[in-house]
């Protein structure tokens, strides 16, 4: 008779996004920090498998849809579900098999209240919001108690010479980064692309680099054409390597959980000007950790580019605020959290 914690974890998604990352780095930090066994419940074609594949007690259950997993899933003592989908399949399964669970809700848009939402949040042991306008909206449903346990930075490599080789692109320049995934209704890069416009000529020393893919690379590339001083790198495994090398990252968001790429910008030393939008107000705080400016409005991104741009007492000030509030968004923080949820079932 074994007295290790097993939990599941299950993320149906088909792609690999920040919550996918999020539970990559839960499901490491529980096997590196604690005595948890762990199953990952995802598609037989998930990212996930190969980027956990190496964690040590972790094993694999292939659920292609909410439906698919439930009789060959091996007995836990408690099940996470990480993303909608996978809040539906842990529903089904408690029916099936009497396992507790637990939800994390990423995205900031209100809860629709259909039966489905309601029955598998109100049966859920307990269910966490990553920021407080999230864990706010779950409240406002009334169907439970709420917690909030926020994302974490991912702590990550960065390799000198390849970041060196990135600068060395944009000799002179000053270089205004932005991460993302290419989808401008959610990570508003047309905004920080109007802000570039207005700035190419009082300004030639701005560089504005965009790293990331998606749906609308095309359509964002189009609109920037006729902009030099706009780059597109493309999406980067590694994108430790470049983030030393900004000198300002802008986030400009129309909406957003909590937007975690933040905590690793913070983590490279970068100072940044992000959308007072969302979760985004979790971690920066304006003129402490960061300035904010409202969505949406690529003249006050502007107006916060020059003055951050002009003022180095300012982004230093901005850089330690930060790196102090950095201690409560690690790895090891976020597991301990959950790890008490956990325990509560057993």
């Amino acid at each position: 008779m074994t007295n290790t914690l097993t939990v599941m974890h299950v993320n149906l998604a088909k792609g690999f996004r920040g919550g996918e990352r999020q539970t990559e780095l839960l499901i490491t930090a529980l096997a590196k920090h604690f005595d948890v066994a762990q199953v990952v419940a995802c598609r037989d074609d998930s990212p996930l498998r190969d980027r956990l594949k190496d964690i040590q007690k972790v094993t694999f259950l292939t659920a292609n849809h909410q439906l698919d997993g439930h009789f060959s899933a091996p007995k836990v003592d408690i099940v996470h579900a990480h993303e909608a989908k996978a809040v539906h399949w842990a529903y089904i399964h408690k029916l099936l098999r009497k396992t507790p669970y637990l939800l994390t809700r990423r995205v900031d848009t209100p809860i629709k209240g259909k039966w489905s939402n309601k029955l598998s949040y109100k049966n859920a042991l307990t269910r966490v919001g990553i920021s407080t306008l999230i864990a706010n909206h779950i409240r406002d449903k009334g169907w439970g108690n709420v917690e909030q346990i926020p994302s974490t930075l991912a702590h990550l490599e960065s390799h000198k010479e390849e970041g060196e080789k990135f600068r060395a692109l944009f000799p002179g320049k000053v270089i205004i980064g932005h991460v993302g995934a290419l989808v401008d209704r959610h990570k508003g890069q047309k905004v920080l692309i109007e802000a570039a416009v207005k700035l190419e000529k009082t300004h030639p020393e701005f560089q504005f680099v965009f790293f990331g893919d998606g749906v609308d690379k095309d359509e964002l590339k189009a609109y920037s054409k006729n902009s030099k001083n706009v780059t597109w790198m493309g999406f980067k495994p590694n994108i430790g390597d470049y983030l030393p090398f900004f000198d300002l990252f802008a986030f400009p968001s129309r909406n957003e959980g909590l937007g975690s790429t933040l905590l690793d910008v913070m983590d490279a030393g970068i100072p940044i000007i992000a959308s007072d939008v969302g979760g985004i107000p979790d971690i920066v705080i304006h003129q402490e950790t960061g300035l904010l400016v409202p969505a949406n409005d690529s003249e006050a991104l502007k107006g916060a580019i020059l003055t951050l741009y002009s003022n180095k007492a300012l982004q230093e000030t901005l850089v330690a605020g930060a790196t102090a509030r950095l201690e409560n968004y690690t790895p090891k923080k976020m597991a301990e959290r959950y790890l008490k949820i956990y325990q509560s079932a057993k």
